[in-house]
């Protein structure tokens, strides 16, 4: 069994990663993170708990970071044009739901439940990385603590989301990005290297959604609006970023990879540009020296993914 920490700002995608750990067997779900990107972090929060009632989902909500890692950096206005005025593509969702979070702030439910599991908890973090360079900041020492660290984010050998350079993830908290890759623990970063390239398009979930129940029904209604963004860019279909991450967990096999130290561009017309030394390459000493090796992803079996998140959210695994 995996431990999961899921930190997330549902956002559409997000919600499909979300039933994806949910349902997968070998996920064990300890909690879910949320923090602002998609939308604010009161919106964020708001479909976490609606998502976690409509689903079942038995762990903890905690409410994450409203604001980046630097707060003087100015906020850009919410992608309402990709997941809706509401994050979940427009959908009816109430605006109070009645169920509680957790008393602790993201941050302080990450070091908690990392030390209360030593070495066996995964953070799969599929928004901005605010949350965890927060957790950093208050107790470093977590980073030797936790089993490793799945994000989706960033860009490498292809072009970003929000800039030639950047994507959207890593763009909106580049500070909180650049102390997440240079930390003494594991990172697997799932950009867009990987993600821009696995697609499921509106017929295949459709069909999931004739045979899936009332949940993959909701799934299918939240993910319209996004469908119809990604014309621009796909044939009728959807770019699954954040459940290619959860798909690393329980199946590394199906994507290949680089290593070496990770540095983010903190400033300037490059902000938001996640750039790796791959390891056996010699440069002159610079920014990227004595830092730890983390795993960048590069190649993917796309087809495989898709299918694997099929049969996940059937309950086929």
């Amino acid at each position: 069994m995996h431990k999961v920490i899921y930190d997330t700002d549902p956002g559409v995608d997000d919600a499909m990663a979300l039933l994806f750990l949910h349902r997968h067997p070998l996920i064990d779900l300890l909690g879910i993170t949320t923090v602002f990107g998609n939308a604010s972090v009161e919106t964020t929060t708001r479909n976490a708990l609606f998502l976690k009632r409509e689903w079942g989902i038995p762990c903890p909500v905690a409410r994450g970071a409203g604001v980046t890692f630097d707060p003087s950096r100015q906020e850009r206005p919410w992608p309402t044009f990709v997941h809706g005025d509401n994050g979940l593509g427009g959908i009816d969702v109430p605006e109070v739901i009645d169920l509680p979070l957790d008393p602790r702030p993201a941050y302080r439910f990450i070091i908690d439940t990392v030390r209360a599991n030593p070495g066996e908890v995964t953070l799969v973090a599929v928004g901005r990385m605010t949350n965890l360079a927060l957790a950093l900041k208050h107790d470093p020492e977590i980073a030797t603590l936790v089993k490793d660290v799945v994000i989706m984010g960033g860009n490498f050998y292809v072009p970003g989301n929000v800039s030639p350079v950047a994507e959207a993830n890593i763009h909106g908290d580049p500070e909180a990005a650049d102390v997440v890759m240079t930390a003494a623990w594991k990172v697997v970063v799932v950009g867009l290297d990987v993600t821009a390239v696995t697609i499921m398009s509106r017929s295949y979930l459709a069909d999931m959604a004739k045979v899936g129940g009332k949940d993959v029904q909701l799934l299918n209604d939240l993910s319209q609006s996004y469908i119809d963004f990604y014309k621009h860019a796909v044939e009728d279909g959807m770019m699954v970023h954040d459940s290619c991450a959860c798909v690393y967990v329980v199946a590394p096999e199906l994507f290949s990879i680089v290593t070496g130290p990770v540095r983010v561009v903190c400033g300037g017309i490059a902000d938001g540009q996640t750039i790796v030394k791959p390891d056996g390459m010699r440069f002159p000493p610079g920014d990227w020296d004595d830092l730890p090796s983390q795993i960048v992803c590069t190649g993917i079996e796309s087809e495989k993914v898709i299918d694997l998140i099929s049969d996940t959210i059937l309950r086929r695994v």
